[in-house]
C-alpha cells in the first residue's frame, strides 16, 4: 500500500483515507450487546447440534439436562463461578461422523447466531461428542446425490457457516479428540486456538476427491502454518497426528488422550477459565484488532489497535480494574 502511494501523487490523502475508513468499519463490527435468547445455555438449535452453558440451576444442586433426538441442552451446577460464561459447542452426529449435511450446517448457523449476540458469553469451545471424531468434513454419501449445481450454493453455506464462527466476537477454542478432516479441519480452523490430543488425525484431504478446500482451508492454513508448509500439505493430502500438528504450528496444545476420550476438551476448559477472569470489553476488542491487524500493512494496523484501545477507556471496567488494583483485590468485570 504505501509502494502505491508513493507512485502517484496525492495518493497518500486516499490512502489515509481508506486506512480511516477501514478502522470504523473494525470498530463498528463490535456491534450491539451480547445476549442469548432464553438463558445462557440457550434454546434447543437443532439435530446433531447442542450448545451448553454454565450457569446456577434454580432451585437445586443437580444439573438439568434437556433431550431431544441428538439435541443436548445443559446447565452445571458446579463450580458456577469458575465456569460461568464458558459455552461448549458440540457437535453429536454420531451415525456420519460429525460429516456436514445440509441440516447441520443449518443447525450450526442457527446455534452461532444465537450466540454471537449473547453479552454474557466470554468464551466458546467448539467440541465434539462422538469419541474419537471431531469433524469428518463434507457428508459423501449427501453429496453424491447433488446435482452439480447444488454442489457450490451448498459449499458456500459451508464457508459462510465457518465464516461465522471466525467472526464471532469471543476467543473460541477447538477441542479436536478425534479425526478432523477436510471441513472439519476447517472448521477448527477458524477457532482462535486450537488443542488436539495426540492420537487425533488432522488433514486438508480435498485433492484426493480432485477438489480443492472449500470451507476457507486454502486461505486460514497458509495463514497458521506459512504458505510453503500449506501448500505441501495440501498437494499431498497429508493427515497429521497431534504431534505433528503441534510441530508446524496448527495447534498450540498437544495432549496424551485419557480413557475418557475428552484430553483436548479438558485442556479447553483449563484454557477457557484462565480467559474468563479478564475485562470482557478488553478481549473482544484484542481480538478484533488482531484479527483485523493482521490483514493489512503494519501501519494501519497500528491504526486499528488505536481505535480498538480507544474502546476500553471510557468503560466501567477500566475504571474497575484500576480500582481493584489500587484496594488489592480482584476486579469484578462486568463487561460494560
Amino acid at each position: 500500500m504505501a509502494a502505491a502511494a508513493a507512485a502517484a501523487p496525492g495518493a497518500l490523502g486516499a490512502l489515509q483515507a481508506g486506512r480511516a475508513r477501514l478502522v470504523a468499519a473494525c470498530c463498528a463490527r463490535l456491534g450491539p450487546g451480547w445476549r442469548l435468547p432464553g438463558s445462557l445455555t440457550g434454546p434447543r438449535v437443532g439435530p446433531a447440534m447442542w450448545a451448553r452453558g454454565w450457569a446456577p440451576v434454580a432451585g437445586g444442586s443437580a444439573p438439568r439436562r434437556g433431550y431431544s433426538s441428538e439435541v443436548k441442552t445443559e446447565d452445571r451446577q458446579a463450580d458456577p463461578e469458575e465456569n460461568r460464561g464458558i459455552v461448549v459447542l458440540g457437535i453429536n452426529r454420531a451415525y456420519a461422523k460429525n460429516s456436514f449435511s445440509k441440516n447441520l450446517v443449518k443447525m450450526l448457523s442457527k446455534a452461532v447466531d444465537a450466540l454471537k449476540s449473547d453479552k454474557k458469553v466470554r468464551t466458546i469451545i467448539v467440541r465434539s461428542e462422538v469419541p474419537g471424531i471431531f469433524c469428518a468434513g463434507a457428508d459423501l454419501k449427501e453429496r453424491v446425490k447433488m446435482s452439480p449445481s447444488e454442489v457450490g450454493p451448498f459449499v458456500s453455506k459451508i464457508r459462510a457457516v465457518i465464516n461465522e464462527i471466525a467472526n464471532l466476537p469471543v476467543p473460541t477454542i477447538a477441542a479436536i479428540d478425534g479425526l478432523a478432516l477436510g471441513g472439519g479441519l476447517e472448521l477448527a480452523l477458524a477457532c482462535d486456538i486450537r488443542v488436539a490430543a495426540s492420537s487425533a488425525k488432522m488433514g486438508l484431504v480435498e485433492t484426493k476427491l480432485a477438489i480443492i478446500p472449500g470451507g476457507g482451508g486454502t486461505q486460514r492454513l497458509p495463514r497458521a502454518i506459512g504458505i510453503s508448509l500449506a501448500k505441501e500439505l495440501i498437494f499431498s493430502a497429508r493427515v497429521l497426528d497431534g504431534q505433528e500438528a503441534k510441530a508446524v504450528g496448527l495447534i498450540s496444545h498437544v495432549l496424551e488422550q485419557n480413557q475418557e476420550g475428552d484430553a483436548a476438551y479438558r485442556k479447553a476448559l483449563d484454557l477457557a477459565r484462565e480467559f474468563l477472569p479478564q475485562g470482557p470489553v478488553a478481549m473482544r476488542v484484542a481480538k478484533l484488532a488482531i484479527n483485523q491487524g493482521m490483514e493489512v500493512d503494519l501501519v494501519t494496523g497500528l491504526a486499528i489497535e488505536e481505535a480498538c484501545y480507544a474502546q476500553t477507556i471510557s468503560t466501567k471496567d477500566r475504571l474497575e480494574g484500576l480500582l481493584a488494583f489500587k484496594e488489592k483485590r480482584s476486579p469484578r468485570y462486568k463487561g460494560e
